[in-house]
């Protein structure tokens, strides 16, 4: 197994906070399940945060930015039975990473993170 790919991003939980504000900015860059998710969440500046964090912190993994046709929303983070974070990726994304690694067999790894006053991500993408 290879490690093709490190990415992470610290946000400011105040600048998210004042963004999500505008309902335009939230469906621009979250999906529909990430946001119907956030209705459980009391803090959604954290919430809302760290999906930007990792978003961030993956295409900087990949290292292309977003560019390519590829846009925020095109990424969702869901968290598994026991939350564990992790990227549920669209398969125009999943066609990109194929042709941009030369690879079917890839791993990407979230980590999140946060406090009062900031939210971070990072990522790995490996070669299986």
């Amino acid at each position: 197994m290879t490690i093709i790919g490190i990415g992470t991003d610290v946000v400011e939980n105040v600048r998210i906070n004042k963004a999500i504000r505008n309902n335009k900015f939230v469906k621009r860059v979250f999906s529909k399940k990430e946001i119907s998710l956030s209705k459980k969440y009391k803090n959604k500046s954290n919430y809302y945060s760290k999906r930007f964090a990792a978003k961030e912190a993956l295409v900087k993994a990949i290292g292309t930015g977003i560019r390519y046709n590829i846009n925020f929303k095109d990424i969702s983070i869901v968290n598994d039975r026991l939350g564990k974070p992790k990227f549920n990726i669209i398969n125009k994304l999943k066609i990109f990473l194929k042709k941009k690694f030369k690879s079917n067999n890839l791993e990407i790894f979230l980590s999140l993170s946060d406090e009062k006053k900031y939210s971070i991500a990072f990522v790995v993408i490996q070669k299986k």
